[in-house]
């Protein structure tokens, strides 16, 4: 059966996963998530992207980010092959690392862009990995949260800027967001994300915002 070509738009934002085959790990220790947020680092600099989330699990990660071409396949597509490769190489495999291709929801910015960040540092929380997402070093939290230091690559002033009403200047303003955003996630443990907002298991809007998506993606 032919797949559904993505939509693809300047300026669309999405939540992707990719999993690893069979449910395998794809890390097997930190080196490996290194090698990972390295190639990253790269994708979003030659595709021109931002990143809003991640988060490294053990067989599965998570991004949120927009694109500001129509290149999201390109931008994955760079990322997974090259981690696959590299993989393969340094654990003396062969063969696919990733489930197929990766899975990318749409999101509605303005209504839900912070919270599949909170989200998304809330995947170990809820995995039962760690009991504060602090305590997670691959993720996008500490950064955001500030007991970690900013990752250049990150777009925490945007996020930081979404909570407060405008960007944080200086660093008295810049802490207070961080604060602000670490009560945030605290506040997000209970919230049914999946259930209130997803709708057609490809978007994470209300229905005028899947009828934008589909204009724009046309």
């Amino acid at each position: 059966m032919t797949r559904a070509p993505r939509l693809e738009f300047p300026g669309a934002v999405y939540h992707v996963t990719t999993r690893g085959v069979r449910q395998d790990a794809i890390f097997v220790d930190d080196r490996d998530r290194l090698s990972l947020l390295t190639i990253l680092t790269r994708a979003l600099r030659t595709c021109d992207a931002r990143l809003f989330a991640f988060c490294l699990m053990g067989n599965h990660y998570h991004f949120v980010l927009q694109t500001n071409h129509a290149n999201l396949s390109v931008l994955m597509h760079r990322i997974n092959s090259k981690f696959s490769l590299i993989f393969n190489r340094r654990h003396g495999r062969r063969g696919q690392v990733f489930d197929g291709r990766f899975k990318a929801l749409h999101v509605d910015r303005d209504a839900y862009l912070l919270e599949l960040c909170r989200y998304v540092d809330l995947n170990p929380v809820r995995a039962g990995l760690v009991a504060s997402p602090a305590q997670w070093r691959w993720s996008s939290y500490g950064a955001h949260a500030g007991c970690r230091p900013a990752l250049e690559w990150l777009a925490s002033s945007e996020v930081h800027g979404m909570l407060t009403g405008h960007l944080p200047l200086g660093a008295a303003q810049v802490a207070a967001a961080q604060a602000l955003y670490a009560d945030w996630v605290a506040a997000g443990v209970g919230v049914r994300l999946w259930q209130d907002a997803l709708r057609q298991g490809l978007y994470v809007g209300d229905e005028k915002f899947i009828e934008q998506v589909k204009s724009r993606g046309s």
